[in-house]
């Protein structure tokens, strides 16, 4: 790591390590920091107060919370991932999810399958954590290793807090705290997520956490994926969302360069105006983002219901389904519905003929998705 890139403006020390070779590594100071949030990001703080709070009041009002809350994890679990050059599509991931396999070699697609999947199944887990546990140390690791469950990374210790050095980048950019040096970080972070004695508001608070966590890169793999997962967890409790609404990857990953330059440019010379900045325009942008694709979809489920008006309650209850699961095949509606396969066949092509399905081809059983909501769950909108 380039030393003589950290100024006298640094947000925490350099310490010298000499394994896996001689370098410098660096140790954040404890939060929260000496630092006055700007006059000049208020107007962009409020705007984002703003938007948060209307995403959620339009939120509360859906009948069915999973109309939006799914496809939205699903989309940061698909971005989260790519972000660490782990890609599938979402229909790959919703077949997956539908008829999970283990991976057969390395290069099988279901490895990457795999480890998105288990980025949805990592947040919903933090999601019920949070209603018997604090934010903790625990509750860290317990995302960790539910990423990390039967996937590449199993090897890099699921669930525990590493005891060797790591980096990040092939060129080693930058080289977080020592082993020996994680307690003392990780212990600030588990008091600071649970403080209410700062200066800053509460999603100020987040990205200043968000950083925190990143920079101290406690896991030898999945740090990243950890770390904006427990941020969606943060931004609901801390602004009292009702959920979990606001999923910041697919902005991260927009403006990956930045992401990576203002996170180090708060470790080098101190500048949190930046990266809060950054963070406040992505949060108005997402929110955003999330108010359109929901005001979308529940436009096209009422368009699909005035479709069905003479199909009888099963058809309808199908649709309500497609919502969260885009994707099914005729044993799995049989199933659900607790109905004969002629019976399910039936019903499933009456979808196709309104053109409410689509068949993919060559896939056995024979899978049907609904395309206009894959458009607008994991499309991308202006």
């Amino acid at each position: 790591m380039d030393q003589t890139k950290f100024t006298a403006r640094k947000t925490g020390r350099l310490v010298q390590i000499s394994v896996p070779k001689k370098d410098w590594a660096f140790v954040p100071d404890p939060l929260p920091p000496d630092w006055a949030f700007p006059e000049d990001l208020w107007p962009i703080l409020t705007e984002a107060k703003e938007e948060l709070a209307r995403l959620d009041g339009i939120a509360r009002t859906l009948p069915n919370p999973e109309l939006l809350l799914r496809p939205l994890q699903s989309r940061e679990a698909l971005r989260s991932s790519s972000l660490e050059g782990t890609y599938a599509t979402a229909q790959e991931l919703m077949l997956f999810e539908l008829q999970p396999r283990e991976p057969t070699s390395e290069k099988d697609p279901a490895n990457a399958q795999l480890e998105v999947a288990n980025y949805s199944r990592s947040l919903r887990h933090g999601m019920e954590l949070m209603d018997s546990l604090s934010f903790s140390l625990r509750l860290i690791r317990n995302l960790h290793k539910v990423l990390l469950t039967g996937v590449r990374g199993r090897d890099k210790a699921p669930g525990e807090f590493r005891q060797s050095q790591n980096h990040i980048g092939s060129d080693y950019r930058f080289i977080p705290p020592p082993p020996n040096h994680l307690d003392g970080c990780l212990d600030n972070l588990e008091k600071e997520l649970n403080s209410e004695k700062h200066p800053y508001d509460p999603l100020v608070y987040c990205y200043l956490l968000h950083y925190q966590f990143e920079t101290i890169h406690p896991f030898l793999d999945g740090n990243g994926r950890v770390g904006r997962a427990l941020l969606s967890l943060m931004i609901q409790k801390y602004c009292k969302l009702s959920m979990p609404w606001l999923y910041m990857s697919a902005y991260f990953e927009q403006y990956k360069d930045e992401y990576i330059d203002y996170l180090f440019g708060v470790s080098a010379n101190g500048d949190w105006a930046t990266w809060i900045k950054f963070c406040l325009i992505g949060t108005i942008s997402q929110a955003k983002d999330s108010i359109i694709r929901c005001d979308a979809l529940r436009k096209l489920k009422g368009i699909f219901h005035d479709q069905l008006d003479a199909a009888g309650s099963r058809a309808h209850s199908i649709i309500e389904n497609l919502f969260t699961t885009p994707v099914l095949t005729i044993p799995s509606v049989a199933a659900a519905f607790n109905i004969t396969y002629p019976t399910a066949r039936n019903e499933v092509i009456k979808l196709v003929e309104l053109q409410i399905l689509k068949q993919l081809p060559d896939t056995y059983p024979k899978l049907y998705y609904c395309a206009p909501i894959f458009s607008i769950a994991y499309g991308d909108h202006e």
